[in-house]
C-alpha cells in the first residue's frame, strides 16, 4: 500500500479531500446544532414545515439547474498546464449562461406551481406567501460555476471553507432565535439569508481567483460555445443525470410530507441527515475525484488504479462511520434533538444499506463521465427513480417512515446495480485494448 502514495494523483486526491474533510466536520457539527436549536424552539410540526419549504426550493433548484461545474472541469481542466486559456474561458462563460437561464426558469416555475403543489406536499395555505418569497433564493442556490472554477484552479481549500459559512452562521443565528423565542418566520429568514450569503460569497472567491490569474478577461455569459465540441450534448446528459440524483433527497422529503404530514417530514429529514453524515467521507472523495481523473488519459490503466485506491480508502472510512451511526444513532438523536425525535431512528436504520452502497459506488459515475459515457449515469438514474416512485406510496402507506426509507433504498439499489454493470463493461473493454 505504501507505493500508492508515490502516485501524484492519489496524493492530490487525498490532499484535496482532507481540505473538504476538515470543513465538513465543522459543517456537520454546526448543522446539527442549527437543527437542534430549531427543534427545541419550534417543535416537530414547525421544524417539519421549515424543512418542507426549504426542500421545495431545493428540489426546484436541483430539477432545473445544470451541473455546469462539470463543463468547466471537462473543457477547462488543463488551464493550469496550458498556455492557452481559451477553452477555460469559453467553458466558464457557457457555464455562467446556463446558470442564469436555468435558475430563472427554475424560480419562475417554482413560484407558478407552488400554490398548486404546496398544499399537496403538506405546506399549509397560510404559508404559501412566505414560501413564494423563499423561492427567490433559487437564482443563487442553483449556480454551479464557482465550484467548477475553483476545482479547476485546484483551490479546494476555498471550496471547503466556503462550505462552512452557511452552517456556522445558521447555528449562531439559530442560537439567538432560540434564546429570544423567535417566531417561525424568523427561522425561515435565517435559513434564507444564510443560504444566499454563502452562495454570493462563493461567486466572490471564484471571481477573485480568476482575476489573480488574469483569467477573468473576456469571460461573459454565452449559450453557443462553438469551440467546445459536444458541450451542449454533454451538458444535457449531465444535467438530466444530476437533476435525477440531486432531487432525490428533497423530493423524498416532500413526498413524505404529502403522505404523512410535516411532523413525519421532520423525523425523515433527521434520519436522512444522519445517514448522509455516515457517507460524508465518501462524498468528500467524490468531489475531489472527478477533477483528478479528468486530467488523466482514459485509455490507460491509471484512472482505474486511482478509482480502486480511492474506493479502498472510502470503504474503510465509510464502514467505520456507518458502524458509529448504527451504535450511537438513537442516543445521539435523543441527546441533540430531544425525545420527541427518537422515532427517527428506525428509518435511519433502514437507510443504512443505501449509505453502504453510496460508499462503494462513489467513483462509478465520475469514472463513466471521464470515459465519455455521459448517457450511462443517466440511464441508471432513470431506472432508480422509476422504481422509487413506484414503491414509495405503497410502502409508506403500509409501513410509515420505515417504508418511505425502504423505497429510497430500493431505488438506490437499482441505480447502483445499473452503474456497476455499465462500469464493469467499460473495464472489460479497457483490458481488451
Amino acid at each position: 500500500m505504501r507505493h500508492w502514495f508515490r502516485d501524484q494523483h492519489f496524493r492530490s486526491l487525498l490532499k484535496n479531500s482532507s481540505y473538504l474533510g476538515a470543513s465538513q466536520a465543522v459543517a456537520a457539527f454546526t448543522s446539527l446544532a442549527a437543527l437542534a436549536f430549531a427543534g427545541w424552539s419550534l417543535g416537530v410540526e414547525l421544524v417539519g414545515l421549515l424543512i418542507l419549504i426549504h426542500s421545495y426550493v431545493d428540489a426546484a433548484s436541483n430539477l432545473s439547474k445544470f451541473q455546469s461545474w462539470q463543463l468547466v472541469v471537462r473543457y477547462g481542466g488543463q488551464v493550469l498546464v496550458s498556455d492557452d486559456p481559451g477553452d477555460f474561458k469559453a467553458a466558464t462563460g457557457f457555464s455562467i449562461g446556463l446558470d442564469i437561464i436555468s435558475s430563472l426558469v427554475g424560480m419562475i416555475g417554482a413560484m407558478l406551481l407552488l400554490p398548486v403543489l404546496g398544499p399537496r406536499f403538506g405546506i399549509p395555505s397560510q404559508y404559501i406567501t412566505v414560501a413564494l418569497v423563499y423561492c427567490t433564493l433559487i437564482p443563487t442556490y442553483a449556480s454551479m460555476t464557482p465550484s467548477g472554477v475553483l476545482r479547476v484552479l485546484d483551490r479546494f481549500d476555498l471550496i471547503s471553507w466556503q462550505g462552512t459559512i452557511q452552517p456556522i452562521s445558521r447555528a449562531i443565528l439559530g442560537a439567538i432565535a432560540w434564546a429570544t423565542n423567535a417566531p417561525f418566520t424568523a427561522w425561515l429568514a435565517i435559513w434564507y439569508l444564510t443560504s444566499m450569503g454563502s452562495d454570493l460569497y462563493f461567486w466572490f472567491v471564484a471571481w477573485r481567483q480568476m482575476k489573480r490569474r488574469n483569467l477573468h478577461r473576456g469571460v461573459r455569459p454565452i449559450l453557443r460555445p462553438r469551440q467546445l465540441h459536444g458541450a451542449w450534448r454533454f451538458a444535457i446528459y449531465v444535467n438530466l443525470t444530476s437533476s435525477l440524483s440531486g432531487a432525490w433527497a428533497p423530493v423524498s422529503r416532500l413526498i413524505v410530507g404529502g403522505l404523512l404530514g410535516p411532523a413525519a417530514t421532520a423525523l425523515y429529514a433527521i434520519a436522512s441527515t444522519l445517514a448522509n453524515a455516515a457517507q460524508k467521507p465518501t462524498n468528500l472523495l467524490a468531489r475531489a475525484f472527478y477533477p483528478e481523473v479528468a486530467r488523466m488519459n482514459p485509455s490507460t490503466q491509471q484512472p482505474w488504479k486511482l478509482m480502486l485506491r480511492a474506493s479502498a480508502v472510502a470503504g474503510a472510512v465509510g464502514i467505520l462511520a456507518i458502524t458509529l451511526v448504527i451504535l450511537g444513532g438513537k442516543p445521539l438523536i435523543g441527546l441533540v434533538y430531544g425525545h420527541r425525535f427518537v422515532p427517527a431512528y428506525p428509518p435511519l436504520m433502514m437507510l443504512m444499506p443505501m449509505t453502504l452502497m453510496g460508499v462503494i459506488s462513489f467513483p462509478f459515475a465520475p469514472m463513466l463521465l471521464a470515459l465519455g459515457r455521459a448517457k450511462a449515469p443517466l440511464a441508471a438514474g432513470i431506472v432508480g427513480t422509476l422504481l422509487y416512485l413506484i414503491a414509495v406510496a405503497p410502502l409508506t402507506w403500509r409501513f410509515g417512515l420505515v417504508g418511505a426509507a425502504g423505497a429510497f433504498v430500493i431505488g438506490y439499489a437499482a441505480m447502483f446495480t445499473v452503474l456497476s454493470a455499465q462500469l464493469w463493461r467499460e473495464y472489460r473493454k479497457a483490458r481488451a485494448r
